[in-house]
């Protein structure tokens, strides 16, 4: 079934500007009254981890290469 081009037409003259303010302002309210919540923010990371982890620190060491602290 092919699209239709659906076509409109103006039947009341143009709005003057007070109806156009009063137009936009009606929608802003709509839009702020129906926005979505917003989502609580993320629980701060600890900060030791968020340390060991742009530090790259392994918490075991793969393999048995010794003590990764002293490099034996």
């Amino acid at each position: 079934m092919p699209a239709r081009a659906l076509k409109l037409t103006l039947i009341a003259p143009s709005a003057s500007p007070e109806e156009a303010a009063a137009v936009v302002a009606g929608l802003e309210r709509f839009m702020r009254a129906t926005a979505p919540a917003i989502a609580p923010g993320a629980k701060p990371a600890d900060p030791w981890r968020r340390a060991a982890i742009l530090e790259g620190v392994e918490r075991e060491v793969q393999g048995d290469r010794g003590d990764p602290w002293l490099r034996v």
